[in-house]
């Protein structure tokens, strides 16, 4: 690519018969030398602004991917959080069914125990009250013979 200094030091032949008009010739160069050396400067210009965006492509490209991989590990440990919160409930309620269990049996031998007991007052009371009337009706017979005499 030519740049606008080789189109300023470009020298053509002077033809003595029939050439153009050298003064027309290096204005029209002067011309084109400013043109090509604006756009010269634009194309520099942008060549630098495209090696900073692609420059900034590939940060935030870097900063995407480790996004991504932070999110995938929140993620995992999410699912690793939920998983041991579950196992832990899972647990929780297993004990509770069992401590549950436990207190039943305990309840209902406790139960059992006092039916036991309750009958054993039961006979007591009935061999009492047995035993009472026994006694009363012997009571009641000697007042009677003691009547009679």
């Amino acid at each position: 690519m030519l740049t606008p200094l080789d189109i300023e030091n470009k020298k053509f032949s002077k033809q003595i018969m029939n050439g153009y008009s050298v003064e027309e010739v290096d204005d029209f160069l002067d011309d084109l030398t400013k043109d090509y050396e604006k756009l010269y400067k634009e194309v520099a210009e942008y060549k630098n602004k495209l090696e900073n965006m692609e420059e900034s492509i590939e940060k935030y490209k870097n900063i995407e991917g480790t996004l991504q991989n932070t999110l995938v590990m929140a993620q995992t440990a999410a699912d690793d959080v939920r998983n041991l919160a579950k196992q832990q409930a899972d647990q929780i309620i297993s004990e509770a069914q069992t401590e549950a269990k436990n207190t039943v049996l305990e309840l209902e031998q406790e139960i059992a125990l006092k039916r036991k007991e309750m009958e054993e007052l039961q006979k007591q009371f009935d061999v009492y009250k047995a035993k009472m009337e026994s006694l009363l009706i012997s009571q009641l017979e000697l007042l009677k013979d003691v009547n009679k005499e």
